[in-house]
């Protein structure tokens, strides 16, 4: 089982693939988790020349991105699956994709307001260790400011302000116009199978609708 997550920041990507994760045994691929690892990224210089495009609310160089996600990929774990939560972003990395004849089984694509998608990403707090994301108002832990498994402090992501957020909204729109089209054509030709979720609702009702298409 091998899955594309689209959306826009803030649409849910990062609760729902820990929720696909868990619930179908694969490994989740976060492009913005490969960006930030110490592990994947060993040269500190080049690791503060990329927080600081992500922190602009910029996209990072396709080579730097290519080379983590084929690296990632080729591992022993994504053998028999895996999820991409926030890759391809572009048409070039659809296509880097294609060439590399990584086979996609399901494109799902989330979706909401961009006035909803600011208010859900400004209260929004994250264990790192993990990727549980929580929200003060839509999400919040049992125990405020902690993670609820562990008892960890959680954390604000330095990019989590306005101006950043509408930037990365931004850019989102600019290059996933093309791409969706491109993936309802995969769809249409039956390559892939591609889905539209509205995460305006419930995080139980929006896990109801992946069970949906992924059972």
């Amino acid at each position: 089982m091998k899955i594309i997550l689209m959306g826009a920041p803030g649409t849910g990507k990062g609760t729902q693939s820990n929720f696909i994760k868990e619930k179908f045994n694969i490994p989740k691929i976060t492009l913005g988790d490969l960006l930030r690892s110490k592990n994947t990224i060993k040269n500190e210089k080049i690791r503060k020349k990329i927080n600081l495009i992500i922190s602009s609310g910029k996209l990072v160089n396709d080579e730097i991105i290519f080379d983590l996600i084929k690296k990632r990929i080729y591992k022993k774990d994504c053998e028999k699956g895996f999820l991409l939560d926030g890759f391809p972003r572009t048409m070039k990395q659809a296509y880097f994709i294609k060439k590399e004849k990584i086979k996609i089984d399901y494109v799902i694509e989330f979706f909401m307001s961009t006035e909803l998608i600011i208010k859900r990403i400004l209260g929004r707090k994250i264990h790192i260790p993990s990727g549980r994301i929580y929200h003060s108002i839509f999400n919040p832990p049992i125990k405020e400011d902690i993670d609820d498994i562990t008892g960890e402090k959680l954390t604000e992501r330095n990019d989590d302000n306005i101006l950043s957020i509408k930037k990365r909204i931004q850019e989102y729109k600019k290059f996933s116009k093309k791409l969706i089209k491109f993936y309802i054509k995969e769809n249409k030709k039956k390559n892939i199978k591609y889905f539209r979720i509205n995460t305006s609702i419930s995080i139980l009702e929006i896990q109801k609708k992946i069970k949906e298409i992924l059972l």
